[in-house]
């Protein structure tokens, strides 16, 4: 499953690169409360509000030519949450040599 999830990224992320997207992309908070509404929050099963432990995340970043949409949304836990994080913050600010996944 994560060797998919990188097979994406790095797909995306040079189709983000070579289209020259913008980096600047913002989330609607519309689109991350249909995504509660249809997947619950894994620790609490409220379809609305917060979601001790766990954070919604986009599969491809936005900056990296994601789409906001539901359908590239996932619930990630926290401490997963701040490793892709790091993952998508030097992937957005044009530094893949730093975009080292952790094994």
């Amino acid at each position: 499953m994560i060797k998919i999830f990188l097979v994406l990224l790095t797909m995306s992320w040079t189709l983000s690169f070579s289209l020259g997207l913008d980096a600047k992309a913002t989330w609607s908070k519309e689109v991350l409360s249909r995504f509660q509404r249809l997947h619950p929050c894994p620790s609490t099963g409220s379809h609305t509000g917060r979601c001790p432990g766990w954070e919604k995340k986009h599969i491809i970043p936005l900056c990296n030519g994601g789409p906001d949409m539901v359908s590239n949304l996932q619930w990630i836990a926290r401490d997963d949450a701040a490793i892709k994080r790091q993952w998508e913050n030097a992937i957005c600010n044009d530094k893949p040599e730093q975009a080292k996944w952790p094994n």
